[in-house]
């Protein structure tokens, strides 16, 4: 497994990348309301992401229709969005998305309460976006990758919750999708050395119930096999000699 270690020129492009896609987020999750289609969500994320002049990471990739993934209650990630699909009061909806400024990726997720949620939507929110923060403590150089992977997974079963096995995040630099991939659950081994200058999308993807998934007929949605709602959150992370920089993480 040959993994990119990242000059510090790259790395800087990365942060920008990472800055331009916070706001993004930033700005999608003030603008998610009742009523709202997942097609007018995504027609504002390719507004944003064009006025800073930079490319949707997920715009035809692999033939995805969309500059969003946008995915609401049970659709645990790339949802298509859809004119016909209306947000409604009480939904949770997550947003992945991707951002490419001068040849570089930075990729993140937010799950979002629309209006207002019951106890239990609120709390999945939490323990998802909490799990990934439980995950990158051990995400130092000289750590194994695996130890996030065992972390996350510790944490979000202490709420009896599952993490999705089918799925799991992976490395990102001038390709969307690099190695190593980075699963969110316990693995045999301990896995590959971490190092300064790796960079790693961290993603979480929590579901309420099982951890099974199915995938719909469109060949990109995947649910809960059990119709359970699901959580994901996500950053693009760089590994240093201390504690791990947050590429994607909104700064005031």
């Amino acid at each position: 497994m040959s993994i990119n270690i990242k000059s510090e020129n790259e790395i800087e492009l990365m942060r920008e990348s990472g800055r331009i896609l916070s706001i993004v987020l930033k700005e999608l999750q003030e603008y998610i309301r009742p009523g709202l289609s997942t097609l007018d969500i995504d027609k504002k994320s390719r507004e944003l992401i064009k006025s800073f002049n930079c490319i949707p990471s997920f715009l035809n990739y692999e033939g995805f229709p969309a500059s969003l993934c946008v995915s609401v209650n049970d659709e645990v990630v790339h949802g298509i969005p859809s004119k016909d699909r209306i947000l409604r009061d009480g939904d949770i909806v997550s947003l992945d998305c991707g951002v490419i400024y001068k040849g570089y990726h930075s990729d993140a997720a937010r799950t979002v309460a629309v209006g207002e949620v019951s106890k239990e939507a609120r709390q999945l929110i939490e323990v998802t976006e909490q799990s990934f923060y439980e995950g990158i403590k051990l995400a130092r150089s000289g750590n194994h990758l695996f130890e996030i992977s065992e972390a996350i997974q510790k944490y979000v079963e202490s709420f009896g919750y599952s993490v999705v096995r089918d799925l799991v995040g992976h490395g990102i630099g001038k390709s969307l999708h690099e190695e190593p991939q980075v699963p969110n659950f316990k693995q045999k081994r301990r896995g590959p050395r971490l190092e300064a200058g790796m960079t790693l999308a961290i993603e979480p993807m929590v579901n309420v119930g099982r951890y099974d998934v199915l995938w719909m007929d469109d060949d990109w949605t995947v649910v809960t096999a059990d119709g359970s709602m699901s959580g994901h959150y996500e950053n693009t992370i760089l590994i240093t000699d201390g504690d791990p920089e947050i590429l994607t993480l909104y700064k005031v």
